[in-house]
């Protein structure tokens, strides 16, 4: 800022200036300021730049494509031989389908699908004796088409643990000359196709029991009368456990 001291008609006047940012002066005359414009200070002065930002690039809500899930193999849980193949390839199956039938330790085990797809290759045939592991059956499902990310499912609260289920009570030891049908492996009862008084033949099915992701027909080895059926549909077994006894 620059000061002055000057008369004016005999009369004292004290003056100062001071530039201001955009090329003006400001002019005090006795403690009155004036803004004054220069023009050719004006045109010095710096003009400020506007830099834009760049437009974000648009989000395209194209529906993503259905892609092919991850081949899933159906194994064998236990040795045993083939005795009926349900699907070929191609076929279209649904979570349950039964796949194809083996018989393992005695009973006739139904192989089903653990979800919905389309069958691509069958590994074996009918009278094909297998191990445990063995791939029996390839299939593959499609991926649910989708215009965004769904948002993550809220965590679902801890399961409260189901009550174990009562001990079922020892059926008492059978008379001689009857015989029992006993579970071969631990299970659950699904069905109970016989009653107390039945006659039977050797190879009928008494019960199905789920067990090792499979149904299983239990079959009795010998023919008679139904004297005792000691379990229930929903009954937890275990193996070697007496399901039906015959006379």
């Amino acid at each position: 800022m620059k000061e002055f001291k000057f008369n004016i008609d005999g009369k004292e006047i004290k003056a100062s200036v001071a530039p201001q940012e955009d090329g003006k002066l400001a002019v005090t005359l006795n403690d009155t300021t004036y803004t004054v414009e220069v023009p050719e200070l004006m045109k010095q002065a710096a003009r400020p730049v506007v830099n834009h930002a760049a437009a974000p690039a648009p989000v395209s809500t194209k529906p993503i494509a259905a892609a092919p899930v991850a081949s899933n193999t159906v194994a064998a849980p236990l040795p045993g031989t083939i005795t009926k193949v349900l699907v070929s390839e191609g076929d279209k199956v649904k979570k349950g389908d039964t796949l194809l039938t083996m018989e393992a330790m005695k009973m006739e085990n139904s192989i089903t699908a653990e979800a919905d797809g389309i069958v691509r290759k069958v590994h074996v045939g009918v009278g094909a004796s297998v191990n445990q592991g063995d791939a029996l059956v390839d299939f593959e499902g499609l991926s649910v088409p989708q215009t965004q990310v769904p948002a993550a499912a809220p965590a679902a609260p801890a399961a409260t643990p189901a009550a174990k289920p009562a001990a079922a009570p020892q059926p008492s030891a059978p008379a001689a000359g009857a015989h029992t049908v006993e579970a071969p492996l631990p299970g659950t009862i699904k069905q109970v196709l016989v009653s107390v008084g039945q006659e039977i033949a050797a190879g009928d099915t008494v019960v199905v029991m789920e067990a090792m992701k499979m149904e299983n027909n239990i079959t009795a080895e010998f023919g008679g009368k139904v004297t005792a059926v000691n379990v229930a549909v929903g009954d937890q077994v275990q193996s070697g456990q007496a399901l039906v006894e015959t006379a």
